[in-house]
């Protein structure tokens, strides 16, 4: 996917790695049928099965919201995912043909939730969509309405997020780096990719720690209710989220001991 028009040059970095996953969710997995040639059309998507999910093989497709073209789709891209039920209907065009390879829907979350790496790698997909296709639509308000979902570039020392506060969004960093703070002690790091925040958002309690920039950065915000409703069609991906910040909190609990060791020897 690729916005239309000015684009935050620090999406490009996202949209690169974005465009490397379908090849990695698919392998392995044979297509349920031959590929298919679409002539130029104004709605794609009226004329695919809903049974299937497609890669777009050969040429490219814009994508408009709202009658307005705001993004285009080019080889590589996956086709037929769910749409966000909360975002304006998306429409698919194409001045010219297209040639479609599909596979059977059941078939590719089947194969995608066999496999850890498969599953995490299919949320960083579906986050990336999410957080490029809220940029996209911000465009279509003034901008004194718009909101402050999508792209954000921090300075080195800037407030990610504040201990006590209220959970309304969950971050990724796509670019930089950042640490994790309780009380005003450092307890971890956030590394590029790192989805950090999803735990008060789950349990819609206030934040446990602040995350504070540790150099310039770049984070993209995924709105709450996008990100509950994500993993609420996708069940396993939230099984896949929770095992992690399980693993986040083991390695955690493992640093205290360690630490309360070494003050009693102290």
């Amino acid at each position: 996917m690729y916005l239309l028009g000015e684009q935050p040059a620090y999406a490009d970095a996202l949209i690169n790695r974005l465009q490397t996953i379908p090849g990695h969710l698919l392998a392995q997995l044979s297509p349920s049928g031959p590929t298919l040639e679409v002539a130029a059309t104004d709605d794609v998507g009226a004329s695919l099965p809903g049974d299937q999910i497609f890669v777009l093989e050969t040429g490219s497709l814009h994508g408009c919201v709202n009658d307005r073209p705001l993004f285009y789709l080019h080889e590589g891209d996956l086709i037929g995912l769910r749409q966000d039920r909360d975002m304006p209907r998306l429409r698919l065009c194409s001045d010219n043909p297209v040639t479609l390879r599909p596979y059977r829907r059941s078939e590719v979350f089947q194969h995608i939730f066999a496999d850890e790496q498969r599953l995490e790698s299919f949320l960083e997909y579906l986050t990336g969509q999410t957080a490029l296709l809220s940029d996209a639509v911000a465009r279509l308000k003034q901008p004194e309405f718009r909101s402050t979902n999508g792209f954000q570039r921090v300075a080195r020392g800037e407030v990610l997020i504040s201990q006590g506060d209220e959970a309304d969004h969950v971050f990724v960093i796509i670019e930089g780096h950042a640490e994790a703070f309780v009380d005003g002690v450092k307890v971890g790091d956030v590394p590029k990719d790192e989805i950090f925040g999803a735990m008060a958002v789950f349990t819609s309690e206030r934040r446990n720690a602040s995350v504070i920039a540790s150099e310039p950065s770049t984070v993209m915000l995924i709105p709450k209710d996008q990100f509950l409703t994500l993993t609420q069609s996708n069940p396993k991906i939230a099984h896949s989220l929770i095992e992690s910040m399980a693993r986040r909190i083991d390695h955690l609990n493992k640093q205290i001991i360690q630490l309360s060791k070494s003050a009693n020897v102290a």
